[in-house]
């Protein structure tokens, strides 16, 4: 595992040079199915199903099921809490915004031969959702954030000069080095002036009490949004088989805020503050291909299988930082001094451009139809349930332009295979029905993604909804009770085992589809 931090640390310190860190992969990958509202109340498991549009984003040969055409829209409502325990302090924050369930239209077409009937879908729905507001704090005697920068600049073999005019050198060293929040110090015997974080100068010069009080404030937005094209064929009822393409569109904002304060109380150590402020985007597009099939060994059952091949993303990514320090007495003249990355970039943000290939996903699943009869209104119910192998591990990077040039991106994709594992996860849920009212029911949980099992992490969903179904026309409604618990790294550093916080979140995600039969 150490050398995994040091990887994991080269990685941190390279954010400002080539943004990609380990971290990013789970944004796109450890994502909860999104569905209709019918979908949703069911944990999200119809993977043997079908019978909706949702089965375009999961098993397509669900479309088969359809024999005329319906018209779909769903909108929904998201709210999100956040608990961020950090050194055995607790902090919340909230956030609530609007979400697109699967929306389109699916049309039934007629068969020949063998294949009874065909389906073709056009839809559209949030594969992720980036809104979140995370926030923790709390004090800390271990470690600094400007230990990271301190390392990076000791370890380049570079004066401090000549950090501050080095391409090779992360922003964030730069900016340190240029806030002085990074300075040389003699320390002991040593002849040779070590390159320390000020916020610990103290502590290590005269082996004075060292406490800061640390904070992050993390704010993201954006999502992905996925249109697909599905097809379908239905072979006499007892055999389906389809496919989908798929064109994802991504949007992600990140604002990070970070600061740590002396909490000594010791006004003449040589530290007040510091803080660094982050400004992070991503955008891109990308394709992927959705297979399944779906058998009916009997009338009341019906068994699938779904293969999702890897999305491969073409994104491009921006990334400003600016950093506040007040060092009180040390400098000739104090006060507090700032920089933005503007002045070592030419005030550009800088932009990098790569390519993702996320997980592949293989999903069994199994249905039971109570009263399987042809006319859908004589049907009293079902129970659904699906389980999912997701290959974190296979996340990738690439090079979008020098495929020759992948040196970065190899090691950061080396830390991914020992930094995740692959992951199970499971959908149950199910349906009782009476005439035109249906009630549904479900859960679901998504196992941890984490290799090292100190990461506690996992996503646990509860479910459940109304339908009304009459005369060609259908309202449902669907409520997803959400409790996941993920870890957040402030900062990274090689020498150290590295602190986290524990974020435990809610969330709730209300949904309304409404569909008519045209």
């Amino acid at each position: 595992m150490k050398k995994i931090g040091i990887l994991l640390f080269g990685m941190a310190c390279s954010q400002s040079l080539l943004a990609q860190i380990p971290e990013d992969v789970l944004k796109y990958s450890w994502q909860p199915v999104n569905g209709t509202a019918r979908i949703n109340a069911i944990g999200g498991a119809m993977g043997a199903l079908g019978g909706d549009l949702s089965a375009t984003f999961t098993n397509p040969a669900g479309l088969g099921f359809y024999k005329t055409a319906d018209l779909v829209l769903s909108p929904g409502f998201n709210g999100l809490r956040n608990k961020g325990s950090f050194r055995g302090t607790d902090a919340k924050d909230k956030k609530s915004f609007f979400n697109l369930g699967t929306s389109g239209i699916v049309g039934g077409l007629n068969g020949n031969g063998r294949w009874t009937s065909k389906a073709i879908s056009l839809a559209v729905t949030t594969t992720a959702n980036f809104n979140s507001h995370v926030y923790y704090t709390g004090k800390n005697d271990f470690s600094s954030f400007g230990e990271q920068y301190a390392a990076e600049a000791a370890g380049s073999g570079l004066s401090l000069a000549d950090i501050l005019n080095s391409n090779s050198v992360s922003l964030g060293t730069r900016m340190a080095v240029y806030t002085f929040l990074a300075d040389t110090v003699t320390l002991g015997n040593n002849p040779n002036p070590d390159i320390v974080s000020m916020a610990l100068r103290d502590n290590l010069k005269n082996n004075a009490p060292y406490l800061v009080e640390q904070s992050q404030r993390i704010q993201t937005t954006g999502g992905i949004t996925e249109a697909a094209i599905g097809y379908a064929a239905n072979m006499n009822d007892k055999f389906y088989i389809g496919g989908s393409l798929g064109i994802p569109i991504l949007r992600y904002s990140k604002n990070s805020w970070l600061r740590e304060a002396d909490a000594t109380g010791n006004n003449n150590n040589d530290f007040n503050f510091a803080e660094l402020n982050e400004h992070f985007t991503t955008k891109g597009t990308g394709v992927n291909l959705k297979l399944g099939m779906i058998a009916k060994p009997s009338e009341d059952l019906r068994l699938g299988l779904a293969i999702h091949t890897p999305t491969w993303y073409t994104l491009k990514d921006s990334y400003t930082a600016d950093m506040a320090v007040d060092l009180d007495q040390y400098r000739s003249v104090p006060g507090v001094y700032k920089v933005s990355s503007d002045l070592f970039t030419g005030g550009e943000a800088p932009v990098y451009r790569y390519e993702l290939f996320t997980p592949w996903r293989f999903m069994l699943s199994g249905a039971f139809v109570l009263r399987e009869v042809e006319d859908v209104r004589q049907q009293r119910g079902f129970i659904t349930a699906d389980i999912e192998y997701v290959t974190h591990k296979s996340n990738r990077f690439r090079n979008a332009e020098d495929y020759d040039d992948n040196g970065y991106y190899d090691q950061l994709n080396e830390v991914i295979k020992n930094y995740y594992k692959n992951a199970i996860n499971f959908r149950l849920g199910g349906e009782l029905k009476f005439t035109t009212i249906m009630v549904r029911a479900g859960l679901a949980y998504y196992g941890s993604p984490y290799a090292d099992g100190a990461l506690k992490s996992n996503k646990f969903f509860l479910s459940g909804g109304l339908g009304y179904r009459n005369a060609g026309m259908y309202i449902d409604l669907g409520y997803v009770h959400a409790l996941q618990k993920d870890v957040n790294f402030p900062y990274r550093l090689p020498d150290k085992a590295n602190t986290f916080a524990t974020i435990n979140g809610t969330g709730s995600n209300l949904m309304l589809t409404i569909g008519f039969k045209i």
